[in-house]
């Protein structure tokens, strides 16, 4: 019998703030179990997570089939590198240029990885196929946005904290503010354009929704321009916006898609690039890589994610809760309360910060009640739950959200 002190969660936190860097400002709760759309923290106490890993958890915690995948696959072999060939990644490859309409797909782990490996293919493109002069190929971008924290991208940001104290920048990027057509077309004048990247919602920037007709508009500019059209759907990938991509809302086929976080169920890192022959085939052996990237346990955990988001129907089930969330959202008579949008399962509420009653406030107040959400950029709260969360959940743990904001009135 043990006579271990079993720990609490200031213990935990402990831990972290002294052994730990201090890059996160975390919300006080310390999670040890998940299951769903749920989670539990160590002493025992259960959660609606409303964050879902930042959309990485689109099918939910420790869902039964992706870890059944990891699991048979863990025992038989995990990495090799790309040093040789293995069995499971031509498979995957397969699958998921078939399952997103590509010829090729390139493997990474994270998001920014997978950010990063676009940039490459897009300069690389710029030379080889547009015949933009060596060192003058231009990537636009859009103000608000969030591809990562690389110094490369970062170097393209305008978010001060991610930015700030770390250069010198990368340089190649021309910035125009986001949802503006004028701005773009003129940017898109340069002949040294090689690239357009974009969210098609800016997540970290608050859910910012751009326009009816923006993708679809931007799209065009860029087609004639001779210009790739870039989007970024970590986030707002596989199934979280309504539609498998964000870009499906507006018949938009990106010439490079970059997608993460979902794409393994937030089992492990995989993240993928996916282009066609004449973008893909510029980069030759030894010219990009990664020691993970489709790695055998990544392609198995890949292909059961993307199953399930198939079987389950999870877009449709993103479209259908979301307009829930978002009418009940939308009742609550708050002056806290600026404005209420999203798309699908990802939505936020932008708040009118008072002292004391700020968007950190009421994330406190739902942790209290049982619902995990964070605020991004100090005065909005992003909801995304895991999309298999059942009607029944969102509507409980709707009232619960509710009952956070009445005691700020």
């Amino acid at each position: 019998m043990s006579n271990a002190v079993k720990r609490t969660s200031q213990d935990y936190i402990d831990l972290e703030a002294e052994y730990g860097a201090h890059n996160y400002h975390p919300l006080p709760v310390v999670l040890e179990r998940g299951e769903g759309p749920l989670v539990w923290d160590v002493e025992g106490k259960q959660y609606f997570d409303f964050l879902s890993a930042y959309s990485a958890v689109n099918q939910g915690h420790c869902h039964p089939k992706i870890i059944k995948a990891l699991t048979d696959q863990a025992q038989k072999l995990t990495l090799t590198s790309r040093a040789f060939y293995n069995s499971t990644l031509g498979d995957y490859e397969k699958y998921i240029t078939e399952y997103f309409g590509y010829d090729k797909v390139l493997p990474m782990n994270t998001g920014a990885e997978a950010d990063e490996t676009a940039l490459k293919l897009c300069r690389r493109w710029g030379y080889d196929v547009k015949g933009i002069a060596e060192n003058q190929a231009k990537i636009i971008v859009c103000e608000g946005n969030f591809h990562g924290r690389t110094i490369t991208i970062i170097s393209m940001s305008t978010d001060p904290d991610s930015r700030g104290g770390f250069g010198p920048y990368t340089p190649g990027f021309v910035i125009v503010p986001y949802n503006d057509l004028g701005a773009l077309a003129k940017a898109l004048e340069d002949p040294n354009v090689a690239g357009f990247l974009v969210e098609p919602i800016q997540g970290e920037a608050g859910v910012y929704v751009p326009e009816d007709g923006y993708l679809k508009k931007a799209y065009e500019l860029c087609k004639a321009k001779n210009v790739l059209f870039i989007a970024d759907e970590v986030q707002t990938g596989i199934a979280r916006t309504g539609k498998l991509l964000a870009c499906d809302h507006e018949g938009v086929r990106p010439d490079i898609l970059i997608l993460g976080k979902a794409l393994s169920g937030g089992v492990i890192p995989v993240s993928a690039v996916l282009a066609d022959d004449e973008i893909m085939l510029t980069i030759k052996p030894g010219e990009h890589g990664s020691t993970f990237g489709g790695f055998p346990l990544a392609g198995k955990v890949a292909v059961a994610a993307l199953e399930v988001v198939r079987e389950e129907k999870l877009a449709e089930r993103a479209e259908y809760l979301g307009k829930i969330f978002r009418e009940e959202m939308s009742k609550i008579k708050s002056h806290m309360i600026e404005l209420v949008r999203g798309k699908g399962l990802l939505n936020a509420v932008v708040i009118h910060n008072k002292p004391g009653k700020t968007a950190w406030d009421v994330c406190i107040r739902m942790k209290e009640l049982g619902v995990l959400a964070k605020p991004t950029h100090g005065n909005i709260i992003r909801f995304a739950p895991p999309i298999v969360i059942t009607e029944e959940q969102l509507r409980e743990a709707i009232e619960l959200i509710k009952d956070a904001f009445k005691e700020f009135e």
